[in-house]
């Protein structure tokens, strides 16, 4: 019997792990899908308000199928709930836009930054206290952020100036997702929270796309590109995601997370013919081991 308990333990924890791993992929194919969008003409509002809109189809089938404990009740759940919207709302809009002025293995490393703006806003907000170490790992994160932009050349590089800021700003967007869906959680369900911030990314996108060019994608040869860019980027992906953590390690997350900036890289450099220096490459290494260390660090002291 205790044989029998430990191998279904196992088996979950392996399952869990390959949810994660999925998830992540999604997310990489996803930044590589929006680049060939952007690249088409899309703007980049239209791609992140599609990838939304999919996405809270996806999740409010999750809360059909599974509508117990959901918290709706709670107002401590939608507060903290449209705070996780907005930041998922700029996550999405300003990955995309990084995406359009730069390339897809700039935006999404710089995206990876996140959980550097979440030690930042942590010390802001005092609730976590600084240490050499976690100074020192974001000063080695600042300065694979100017090795991957070129911004230490006397000529501002090759990046534009907007494709570095809005992929920082994209980060910094996840990091509040990151605050808003944590002190949401211990108020119902994740489906449930992940329905009122798909809602609220919707409802703040809508004021910014172009009408004309969101319709003209329902008849346009690039809808199924949206379609896949919605159904990996925002609505399997989250789901699976958000399953794989209940059986995954902190430790194993933050490992296996590299996983998205490797993939959508990988897609920018084969698939969208991008191409990165020596120099860039070292950046994004620093950027990448540097985040997740800080990641496993932080995992193992909770």
């Amino acid at each position: 019997m205790f044989q029998k308990s430990l191998n279904t333990s196992n088996k979950n924890v392996s399952l869990g792990t390959l949810f994660v791993v999925l998830a992540a992929m999604c997310w990489g194919l996803a930044g590589g899908i929006g680049g060939i969008l952007t690249a088409a003409g899309w703007n980049s509002i239209v791609v992140s308000f599609y990838r939304g809109v999919i996405g809270l189809l996806f999740v409010l089938i999750w809360l059909a199928l599974q509508p117990h404990n959901n918290g709706l009740a709670s107002w401590r759940l939608w507060f903290w709930s449209v705070i996780a919207g907005v930041g998922v709302a700029g996550n999405f809009a300003f990955y995309f836009r990084s995406i359009a002025e730069g390339s897809v293995a700039v935006a999404v490393t710089l995206m990876y930054c996140a959980p550097v703006f979440v030690f930042l806003i942590s010390f802001a907000l005092r609730l976590e206290k600084p240490s050499l170490l976690k100074w020192s790992a974001i000063t080695i994160v600042l300065m694979g952020i100017v090795l991957l932009t070129g911004l230490y050349k006397v000529d501002a590089g090759d990046i534009k100036l907007i494709a570095i800021a809005t992929g920082l700003l994209s980060g910094l967007s996840y990091a509040i997702f990151i605050f808003g869906f944590k002190y949401a959680s211990p108020h119902g369900s994740p489906q449930a929270i992940l329905v009122i911030a798909f809602g609220v990314l919707v409802s703040i996108l809508i004021w910014f796309v172009d009408i004309e060019q969101t319709v003209s994608v329902l008849s346009s040869s690039n809808w199924l590109l949206f379609v896949l860019l919605g159904v990996l980027g925002a609505g399997i992906s989250f789901i699976i995601y958000i399953v794989g953590l209940k059986h995954t390690a902190p430790t194993v997350v933050a490992i296996v997370a590299m996983v998205e900036p490797v993939t959508a890289s990988l897609f920018g450099i084969v698939v969208l013919d991008e191409s990165l220096s020596a120099t860039q490459f070292f950046g994004m290494g620093l950027i990448i081991v540097t985040v997740t260390v800080l990641s496993l660090y932080n995992s193992t002291q909770k």
